[in-house]
């Protein structure tokens, strides 16, 4: 019999195109995760999925099958949401989708101090998410604000301040706080295209159509901060990310002089949403946890960031 399980399962691994990345998406480990996909194949009597050295490949039977999989997903996560009451608490699963440079250090805080909530994951940039979130893939998204779609409600969460990050053994004398004028552009390192943190910098340093920027970009924010460790360049790093990121990386941050730029983090999710009180309530602990990353940062800045609590949207 094929199982909702399956499904999902067939549904990380189109995304990831990579059992090991498909199995800490859904959480099981890998072996479990491919048992349960040759299930679904034998079940159905056809191929799924082509796996080679490159990664993984779907054969066009288990494209056309991804079709109505994802289409059933959808239906079964709006019978899920209109099953549940409207209590405004905070338990049971959540659909997230959060962008690349919020996931990995705002996640884990909403885990430990919220655990009766059940977070599936997406990570992923904005355009793919909110179209996750149209499809009924996901309940909600965290991710920089303006997002433009219809059918959506946004709520403003928290602004996320920017700082330099320049290798701690720098030699380069860099005025704290600093202004925009003094970021040197031929050594500012960006994400690739398509990230949102990508274009922010390009607009907090007033750079967007300049040549002299390095060619190359990093594929994450940890990426990124590597690079910077090892002498190879200077980024924006935002506050949200500096307590792990100072923590693993011989980094020195320094902030800007006011007004200090920065990025708001909001919420987003249907207006059909049968649950508004959930989502806000799911977005007053965001707020919260902030907050506490905030405090973290400040702790993690090693004298130079100086940072306050991120200010209340």
């Amino acid at each position: 019999m094929l199982t909702l399980r399956q499904m999902r399962y067939f549904d990380a691994l189109a995304a990831a195109r990579h059992f090991g990345k498909a199995a800490e998406l859904t959480h099981v480990s890998q072996p479990a995760l491919s048992a349960q996909i040759m299930e679904m194949e034998e079940h159905l009597g056809v191929k799924l999925v082509e796996r080679s050295r490159a990664g993984v490949f779907l054969t066009v039977k288990g494209e056309e099958v991804l079709a109505q999989v994802r289409s059933i997903l959808a239906d079964v996560g709006r019978l899920e949401e209109s099953a549940r009451t409207n209590t405004g608490t905070l338990e049971g699963r959540v659909r997230l989708g959060v962008i690349p440079t919020l996931a990995p250090y705002l996640v884990p805080y909403l885990r430990e101090r919220y655990p009766a909530i059940d977070i599936e994951l997406k990570e992923s940039l904005t355009d793919r998410l909110i179209a996750d979130l149209g499809d009924g893939r996901l309940d909600a998204v965290v991710a920089a604000l303006p997002v433009d779609g219809d059918g959506i409600v946004t709520r403003a969460l928290f602004s996320d301040r920017f700082y330099m990050a320049v290798a701690e053994n720098d030699r380069q004398v860099l005025m704290s706080p600093m202004t925009e004028e003094q970021v040197d552009i031929s050594q500012l390192l960006l994400l690739e295209e398509g990230h949102c943190l990508r274009d922010q910098a390009l607009a907090v340093c007033n750079t967007a159509g300049k040549r002299q920027l390095l060619s190359f970009g990093a594929t994450s924010m940890a990426t990124l901060l590597q690079m910077v460790a090892n002498g190879m360049g200077m980024t924006l790093i935002p506050e949200i990310a500096i307590p792990s990121e100072a923590a693993r990386n011989a980094i020195r941050i320094v902030p800007f002089a006011a007004p200090e730029p920065s990025r708001e983090i909001g919420l987003i999710w249907r207006r059909s949403n049968p649950r508004p009180r959930d989502m806000d309530a799911f977005a007053n602990a965001i707020s919260a946890c902030a907050r506490e990353v905030s405090r973290d940062a400040a702790a993690a800045g090693r004298g130079a960031a100086k940072a306050a609590p991120l200010p209340a949207a």
